[in-house]
């Protein structure tokens, strides 16, 4: 069994797992950076959110929905994420 406390990395991740269950509505990754800064009160990255919520991506935990750029077509826009329904 391990002892101390949960590592920061399963922390932000059980976080992101329950502010997208609390949200009806899909998050982007700034939005997710903001809520999470304040629940663990300190700075976290955009680039560390990034890379948990695209592993809980790959692990099927929740689903990335890319939306389409507002101005240039054929190019990818921004991409939310919701919990996997």
């Amino acid at each position: 069994m391990k002892r101390g406390r949960p590592n920061l990395r399963y922390k932000i991740q059980q976080e992101i797992i329950s502010l997208l269950a609390r949200f009806d509505t899909p998050l982007a990754i700034s939005s997710l950076r903001k809520e999470i800064s304040k629940s663990v009160e300190r700075e976290v990255s955009w680039n560390t959110i990034q890379k948990y919520v695209q592993e809980l991506v790959e692990s099927g935990k929740i689903q990335a929905i890319q939306l389409a750029h507002s101005k240039i077509e054929n190019k990818p826009g921004l991409v939310l994420y919701s919990l996997k329904k």
